[in-house]
């Protein structure tokens, strides 16, 4: 049994999106459920963490945020706090593509000194919300931080030893393009379905999605 528990972030406002992203189906599951199953590679426990809907309805046990609405970092520091292994693996409820391959892949980099593993997208931005944590440093950073009022996950990374994980590490994984999708917008969800259509269907990827 690995040493790390899952947790997906389902406490966004989903303002573009204009309904509950934690919500979204896809086919006959939800994004979260997508999720779930894909952390299962790597985490024996999976919960969600601030969810608006009983714990029944995501099949999860449900962490209710430490402080409301205190966005992506309040949502790490919820997860953090309520982790009871070495390591935690972050992801937020909207990147429905994310696979067993890439959470692999973040753990075997993995190693001492670093308190974060971070992947980089292929816009080249970090993404701190499909990552792995190591918890008692990163717990006491965050509380740090939300204490002077900070919100973003971006002034956490820079305080701990963050291993930045390039794109290049993770391209030649299946589907690795498409790990990032961000499903923010009616039409974000509508490409995402579409993707994950044509992954049970064996289609062959459509390499310019993103």
């Amino acid at each position: 049994m690995l040493d790390v528990e899952g947790f997906i972030l389902v406490g966004g406002a989903s303002s573009r999106m204009g309904s509950d992203k934690a919500q979204l189906m896809f086919g006959a599951q939800a994004g979260v459920q997508l999720i779930g199953a894909e952390l299962a590679v790597l985490a024996d426990l999976v919960r969600v963490v601030g969810s608006r809907a009983e714990p029944e309805d995501s099949g999860f046990e449900n962490v209710p945020d430490v402080l409301e609405h205190w966005g992506a970092l309040g949502g790490i520091h919820s997860a953090l706090a309520a982790c009871q292994t070495t390591w935690a693996v972050v992801v937020a409820c909207d990147l429905p593509l994310v696979t067993g391959d890439l959470f692999t892949r973040l753990w075997q980099l993995n190693s001492d000194p670093f308190d974060a593993i971070v992947p980089i997208q292929p816009d080249g931005r970090p993404q701190p919300l499909c990552a792995v944590y190591r918890q008692e440093s990163n717990a006491t950073e965050a509380a740090r931080l939300i204490a002077t009022g900070e919100h973003t996950p971006r002034a956490l990374l820079a305080r701990v030893r963050t291993r930045w994980v390039e794109f290049q590490e993770l391209a030649d994984l299946p589907n690795a393009e498409q790990f990032f999708l961000n499903v923010n917008t009616p039409g974000d969800y509508e490409l995402a379905k579409q993707i994950l259509e044509r992954r049970i269907s064996g289609s062959p990827q459509n390499r310019s999605s993103p």
